[in-house]
């Protein structure tokens, strides 16, 4: 049996070999704290499971889904952009719903990228940009994202002759993993950047609701003129607790929007309806009460933590988005060894910053997924290993 040579191009999957470690400590017998994955401990609202129970029991949505997703649900997801950022979109050519944003990440590189086409992906960051322009053939141009440049990439230093050959670029912001934050006005300046080389701007807001100290995440489609060239990806998993649903949707540039659509419908048959119709419910219904209270309680996580490492010496910011902290390693350790370590020696599982690149090292990601008494015997558990 021989499989493709690009197989051989990617590495194993960063949290399917965290899980797989974790196993095999817990099976020793370890009581494992785990700040590995970024998934939400806490339940969909109830509003929308009710009106899961019920649509699954519509026959009606028994039968193959429409590919490029509900009407209903596509309304839906204008209706929260409009209400939300203030942007029009119109449901039947701007939107498509997704079986998650990763697919649809990954999905939407396979519709521009041809061997040997150029691919601006910031490191470091969520692995599937980089792992999918590989399998596409493509070829990654790195944008290091660094503490001096408060973790935002420097479109000046980015050649011009890589610029011209470049089909996409790839944001994300609250980032994942680092935890920063962006202004309109940078998202202005990646707008004309792109507009200026005819590259499609992809926009990664899974953390966009997710925001503390008063901060409010813009949306890149409220520059103006952005949707002549961005396209970008809301998922329902972070904001309602809904990782396991599976439900997203890409919004934006109608001829990006048809491109990934055209994969898509090749490619899958789209979410079922059911799990639609209670994103819809999600998107609608959900009080912003629900949202305010999410984050109110990762802001007390965020303080625990970040109050925490601190006392311990670790030169940790505290973020305004997102449920990560973005942490240093001790001096003279790596993000793998120090990840490590904290598995063996204190059962606490967290990300090594490589696992997002190489502009990773030196950093590991923490999750704030665990109730607050949890996280201090995290932290307290680090204390007495370091």
């Amino acid at each position: 049996m021989r499989t493709a040579s690009r197989i051989a191009q990617v590495p194993p999957y960063l949290f399917a070999q965290i899980d797989k470690k974790k196993a095999e400590v817990a099976a020793r017998g370890v009581d494992i704290i785990s700040l590995g994955i970024g998934d939400p401990d806490k339940p969909t609202p109830k509003n929308v499971v009710d009106r899961a129970v019920a649509e699954v029991q519509n026959p009606k949505w028994h039968r193959y889904p429409d590919y490029e997703g509900s009407p209903q649900f596509r309304e839906a997801a204008a209706a929260f952009y409009q209400k939300r950022f203030g942007v029009s979109l119109d449901p039947k050519k701007e939107v498509l719903a997704l079986i998650g944003s990763k697919e649809g990440l990954a999905h939407l590189i396979w519709a521009f990228v041809d061997p040997g086409d150029v691919v601006l992906v910031p490191d470091p960051a969520y692995p599937v940009y980089k792992t999918h322009t590989i399998l596409a053939g493509g070829t990654p141009h790195i944008m290091p994202l660094t503490r001096e440049n408060n973790f935002l990439p420097d479109f000046t230093a980015i050649p011009e002759d890589v610029a011209r050959r470049a089909k996409l670029m790839f944001l994300n912001y609250p980032n994942n993993p680092t935890a920063a934050t962006a202004d309109l006005a940078f998202f202005e300046e990646a707008v004309a950047y792109c507009r200026k080389y005819d590259i499609c701007l992809v926009s990664d807001s899974a953390y966009s609701e997710m925001t503390y100290d008063g901060y409010v995440a813009p949306s890149i489609l409220q520059v103006p003129g952005a949707k002549d060239v961005a396209i970008e990806f809301f998922s329902l998993s972070k904001p309602f607790n809904m990782t396991g649903w599976r439900i997203a949707f890409a919004a934006g540039n109608p001829e990006a929007v048809a491109a990934l659509g055209i994969v898509k419908t090749n490619t899958d048959s789209g979410q079922f309806t059911a799990v639609q119709m209670a994103g819809m419910e999600a998107l609608l219904h959900t009080p912003q009460s629900f949202i305010d209270e999410m984050n109110a309680m990762y802001t007390r996580r965020r303080d625990i933590a970040v109050e925490g490492l601190r006392a311990l010496g670790f030169d940790v910011r505290k973020p305004k988005g997102t449920f990560y902290l973005w942490v240093p390693v001790p001096q003279g350790q790596t993000s793998a060894g120090f990840t490590e370590t904290l598995l063996e020696k204190a059962g606490v599982v967290v990300a090594p910053g490589t696992g997002y690149g190489d502009y990773g090292e030196g950093y590991i990601r923490l999750a704030l997924t665990v109730e607050e008494p949890r996280l201090k015997e995290a932290i307290d558990r680090i204390r007495q290993h370091l």
